[in-house]
């Protein structure tokens, strides 16, 4: 039996979940749900375990995220076949390519599963099934598509045609007989009607050669970026780095465009698992669980004559009154209320944004970092204070600042300090000073994690105000602003 490589896509930003989902903390990583013990891409690693018939994960991230897909790999007790970090996004044609190129060193006769990390999937039992019998039907050559029966007229997913029957076959498998992108009301409803339509979920299970063959084909320069992407690509504390000059050479384009509605192996599946691509807040609140007005609320919130609302607050009471069909997010440094109907609208705010420079589109108050993160409590004309939150083992690099000084107060754990020359233990309720233009560093040395209030005060208190040196996470200047 062929191995199936697990393919795990993490390289989205998740736009219209905003304000939650950022740039550098996208929708996969984040718990949505009262009760919600994972996060979508730690459930996306749980959902094909190693054993048998599952190799461990390829995960295709950002440089971004790589310190967090590992976190969530490690809380999941996953070991990964190989985390690979694409220099620059190409879509996933081009990265699915690297991933069957390096799944091949491992088994020539190698099945990939691909699925984006940030999707739902409620029967995990019946979808490992179904990867299954979809990956015997991928072993005779064929690339298959999973498509979902959809039982409304929904204009934000593209869809399948149908086609016959793959002859043989014991596992309803089809024919792809057409694509379609995302359709207007009346054709949604007309594809409905007709019953051979399918919404693509864009999750396939591909023979590993097959694709390249195909990719080879139809889009040769995608194949020839992978190849050299991949032959000079360097490993970093654990993560496979492509030469960006490679990759970046390939063209931007989806397996659908590049592959899937070009061959003729095309293959289609029927899935039925309770699967929702989580694109928009309306789709979360679909899957939620409501209460008897149709409301979902996560956090501290009254509701007064409100129904079918997605109420989530972080830190403040949200009160409503008098409202339906609204989508209230409250987030510390953002709020967002939106018409639910309107909900596939939250990418043109961060769109906005953007063009606009502000960094709510990007980071939260909240700023992780892989020894931990750091929070902004308050900031004033010359001063900022901030919570430092170290996880055990964590270490911040050896670092100066020109511009400001700052005092640290340990008020959980203990820290160790280097200060210039001296190295201290600071505990609990004890405190440092450290003038501008010294060198420190702050280590937590212990098991369980150290904070420390942090208090900046000087003429400038940017991120970009700081000289490293030994940085053991091998981080660029840039990563750090």
């Amino acid at each position: 039996m062929s191995t199936i490589f697990p393919v795990i896509l993490s390289g989205g930003s998740g736009t219209r979940l905003w304000p939650l989902s950022r740039s550098m903390y996208p929708k996969q990583f984040i718990h949505f749900f009262n009760g919600q013990t994972t996060s979508f891409l730690g459930a996306a690693l749980k959902r094909l375990k190693s054993g048998p018939d599952f190799a461990g994960p390829i995960l295709l991230c950002n440089n971004d995220h790589r310190f967090l897909v590992r976190e969530e790999l490690e809380r999941a007790g996953i070991e990964a076949e190989k985390i690979i970090l694409e220099p620059v996004a190409r879509n996933t044609a081009p990265a699915i390519a690297v991933a069957a190129l390096v799944a091949l060193q491992s088994d020539p006769a190698a099945i990939l599963a691909v699925m984006p990390s940030d999707h739902i999937v409620k029967d995990e039992a019946v979808f490992a099934e179904s990867v299954r019998r979809a990956a015997k039907v991928a072993s005779e050559g064929r690339l298959v598509l999973f498509g979902i029966k959809p039982n409304e007229p929904v204009t934000g997913y593209g869809y399948i045609k149908r086609g016959a029957r793959l002859p043989g076959e014991e596992t309803e498998a089809f024919i792809v007989d057409a694509f379609a992108e995302k359709p207007d009301r009346a054709t949604a409803e007309s594809y409905l009607a007709q019953g051979t339509y399918y919404w693509n979920s864009g999750i396939f299970v591909l023979d590993a050669r097959t694709y390249i063959d195909e990719i080879e084909r139809l889009a040769p320069e995608i194949l020839t970026a992978a190849r050299d992407a991949l032959a000079n690509a360097v490993e970093d504390l654990g993560f496979l780095r492509l030469e960006k000059k490679s990759f970046a050479a390939a063209p931007s384009i989806s397996v659908d465009y590049a592959v899937m509605e070009k061959t003729a192996a095309a293959s289609m599946l029927p899935l039925d698992v309770g699967w929702n691509d989580v694109g928009s807040w309306s789709s979360l609140w679909d899957v939620a669980e409501r209460d008897a007005d149709g409301n979902y609320v996560k956090g501290d919130a009254i509701l007064q004559d409100t129904t079918d609302c997605y109420v989530h607050s972080e830190k403040s009471v949200v009160a409503t009154i008098g409202v339906r069909d609204l989508i209230v997010v409250d987030t510390p440094d953002a709020l967002l209320i939106a018409d639910k109907n309107r909900s596939q609208d939250v990418g043109k705010i961060v769109g906005r944004l953007k063009q606009s420079n502000r960094k709510e589109q990007e980071q939260h108050l909240r700023n992780y970092r892989p020894w931990g993160y750091f929070e902004t409590l308050n900031i004033g004309p010359r001063f900022q204070v901030k919570l430092l939150h170290v996880k055990p083992g964590g270490m911040l690099s050896m670092q100066m600042h020109h511009h400001r000084s700052e005092h640290w107060v340990v008020v959980q754990g203990t820290a160790r300090v280097v200060i210039g020359e001296r190295e201290q233990l600071v505990r609990e309720n004890q405190s440092v000073y450290i003038v501008a233009t010294q060198w420190h560093r702050l280590e937590n040395p212990g098991k369980v994690p150290v904070q420390i209030i942090e208090v900046q005060i000087g003429s400038y208190l940017g991120e970009d105000d700081i000289l490293r040196t030994d940085d053991i996470y091998h981080r660029t200047p840039e990563e750090t602003k």
